[in-house]
């Protein structure tokens, strides 16, 4: 085989031999789709999360794949097998687990056909054949299996353990996980159990499923319980590249209203306790350049432990249309690291009451004051209606008015976080709103309010640029 050569390959054959080595090669392809696997912006935010996360949710609407993903992560930790790309959680010695879903027939049909393949196609899922060692059969339910047992990287012999929630809280007790991954959303008393699976090793947990209950007790806890062991990745139809938009159109459509944003979206049904019901479909447009007439400035909302917020806005006067043109979070970053990112924008920039209170960080400076030390234009007042009032109700009813009114448009592709916050934005049992993971929204909240000390892009340049003095009739 060393000295193989296809130029000494007699012509009649040739055909055949190129024929046998591209079968060779898809074969190894179906075989091995680990080595393939190219994860879409938003995989590979969930896949990255678990370095630093100890449980995720991937939440996403139906056929976007978001059980490839938990498949794949499940594959690389049992084999020891990370791409060049990989920047997650990792393992470096055999690992002991679980997967687990709604019923046995669904676990079979969708979990377990992603890991390894159909019946009778065993090794053309994510865990490349030659990595598989065993396949454990289960009683009772046709080619369901009871676990897999998996070749690691470094000698030894992965297990991973196939559960459904039918079995109850008492079938997942017992073991010590490296880790865990839930397709489909568990009862409460499953997911609490299996967590302290993982109680020992502080291995990871997650979720992948679209959120058709609604807020559930589990889908709080990541939504409404915030915690730094926490982390929520949502994906839209929008994030991924397998659809076309004709494709996409029709996909939504098929769908009855109430249940589109959930499975197109991955949006949780808030039922009346949602603040904003306009469809996302009504909201997006594709970027454009700003035309030179319209007004453009910025709404922040400040912010260390929580993320600080930076919208830019566009308002077409003659429409009465505002432009949502982009958006960035950022998390514990100084307010100088926060001028340096946004500085390039040269806006006029909107900024909430507490930029008043001064900060021992700052040695005692105004929080505005910091900014506009740091190089910001910001507003000779903090963000008040004309009549001074700062009702954060009267804003949010101006937005969702503005919105089903088709005067609030968001630009695609550079508001992600602001729709993060959109998606969930909501009102507790009670009517009041849920103040949490709401910086990007409040951000352009306070725009909103000061849209009347918004000024024509590149103003100040204009304003204060030099003379020429040829123009002006002087020699």
């Amino acid at each position: 085989m060393e000295n193989f050569n296809l130029e000494n390959v007699p012509p009649e054959q040739l055909e055949r031999v190129l024929a046998n080595i591209a079968a060779i090669k898809q074969q190894r392809a179906v075989e091995n789709k680990l080595a393939s696997y190219k994860p879409y912006d938003r995989q590979r935010q969930f896949h990255e999360a678990g370095a630093s996360h100890r449980e995720r949710l991937l939440m996403a609407g139906n056929q976007l794949g978001k059980t490839l993903a938990g498949a794949m992560e499940t594959a690389m930790h049992a084999t020891g097998r990370y791409p060049e790309w990989w920047q997650g959680r990792r393992f470096d010695k055999p690992t002991v687990s679980w997967v687990a879903g709604t019923t046995g027939e669904t676990v079979r049909d969708t979990v377990q056909r992603m890991l390894i393949g159909r019946p009778g196609a065993e090794g053309t899922g994510a865990i490349p054949k030659d990595a598989i060692a065993q396949l454990v059969p289960a009683r009772g339910i046709p080619d369901l299996l009871d676990g897999i047992r998996v070749r690691h990287e470094s000698g030894g012999i992965s297990t991973i353990g196939i559960k459904s929630y039918l079995r109850g809280r008492e079938s997942f007790q017992g073991e010590t996980l490296d880790f865990l991954w839930f397709d489909e959303e568990p009862p409460p008393d499953v997911y609490f159990e299996a967590l302290t699976r993982t109680n020992v090793s502080q291995g990871p947990i997650w979720l992948t499923f679209t959120p058709l209950t609604g807020v559930s007790t589990v889908v709080k806890r990541y939504l409404i319980e915030p915690s730094p062991d926490r982390h929520v990745t949502t994906m839209t139809i929008d994030d991924v590249g397998h659809f076309s938009e004709s494709e996409r159109a029709q996909i939504i459509d098929s769908y009855p209203e109430h249940e589109r944003e959930a499975r197109t979206r991955g949006v949780p049904t808030m039922g009346s306790g949602r603040i904003f019901t306009t469809s996302e479909e009504k909201l997006l447009v594709d970027p454009f350049e700003i035309p030179t007439h319209w007004l453009r400035w910025g709404g922040c909302d400040f912010g260390w432990t929580h993320y600080a917020a930076f919208c830019e806005l566009a308002w077409d006067r003659d429409l009465d249309i505002i432009y949502l043109v982009r958006t960035l979070r950022l998390k514990e970053q100084t307010p100088i690291e926060h001028a340096q990112a946004i500085r390039p924008w040269r806006l006029l920039w909107a900024w909430p009451r507490d930029g008043k209170r001064a900060t021992l960080e700052g040695a005692g400076v105004p929080l505005m004051s910091q900014y506009a030390d740091a190089g910001l234009d910001m507003m000779h007042e903090h963000a008040q209606f004309e009549d001074g009032g700062v009702s954060v109700e009267a804003g949010l009813m101006e937005m969702a008015d503005r919105m089903r009114g088709g005067r609030w448009k968001v630009f695609k592709g550079q508001n992600d976080s602001w729709l993060e916050e959109y998606r969930l934005y909501h009102r507790d049992a009670d009517g009041r709103v849920v103040a949490e993971n709401d910086d990007a929204i409040s951000a352009s909240r306070y725009g909103l309010m000061m849209r009347r000390h918004a000024r024509v892009a590149g103003w100040k340049s204009r304003f204060y640029g030099p003379l020429e003095y040829s123009k002006l009739g002087i020699v």
